[in-house]
């Protein structure tokens, strides 16, 4: 649960430098994503929080209760906070491991498999928004397409892995090259983080 500190919600720390997940996203995609995107969204929300009754309240329970601007910046914050803090620096040959590797498998027949299904979606999802890897209650992976700021906790799953669709995610390192930004970031994924999450 994200709460705020004071009355007010932080930007989250990053576990890894701004240029250590060059190639798959560059230090100044990296500076701009997350220095200013995601700092807009937090600034946003701290602004319109007092008077508004949800002071107090954790990330998650803005998000599945408010509407229009204080869901919109709630939710983005949300959604790039679980994005951020999935990657580490890329390793030569970065594969689920754990219990998400066995239900990947249970649920999608092979790893490549569910990154064709993964890929396909993101790549698919019309104009702005994200692609997550989540589960239900007993454990079913799903992937559902999300538009704008919305989250799978609105459908009672639990978000395990995102990839954000918003142009901004990925047009100064890839343009308009929006599936070779999804196949880039499977070498940067934490699969340790995803596990977590899984709990």
């Amino acid at each position: 649960m994200l709460q705020p500190v004071n009355g007010k919600f932080d930007m989250p720390t990053l576990p890894y430098g701004t240029a250590d997940l060059a190639p798959a996203l560059s230090q100044e995609s990296i500076l701009f994503h997350f220095g200013k995107h995601l700092q807009t969204y937090v600034n946003n929300l701290n602004a319109a929080l007092p008077g508004s009754g949800f002071e107090g309240k954790s990330l998650e329970e803005i998000v599945k209760s408010a509407e229009g601007g204080i869901f919109n910046n709630a939710g983005q914050i949300l959604n790039h906070t679980l994005y951020f803090l999935q990657f580490k620096p890329a390793s030569s040959s970065n594969v689920p491991t754990g219990r998400i590797a066995e239900l990947i498998v249970r649920d999608f027949g092979t790893f490549e498999k569910f990154k064709d299904d993964f890929q396909t979606k993101g790549a698919g999802l019309f104009g702005s928004g994200w692609v997550w890897l989540s589960a239900t209650d007993n454990e079913k992976l799903v992937i559902t397409q999300e538009a704008n700021a919305q989250n799978p906790i609105t459908k009672d799953l639990k978000p395990l892995l995102t990839f954000d669709v918003w142009e901004h995610a990925y047009y100064i390192d890839y343009r308009n090259r929006r599936p070779d930004y999804l196949k880039a970031l499977w070498n940067i994924v934490n699969w340790n983080v995803v596990n977590e999450r899984l709990g």
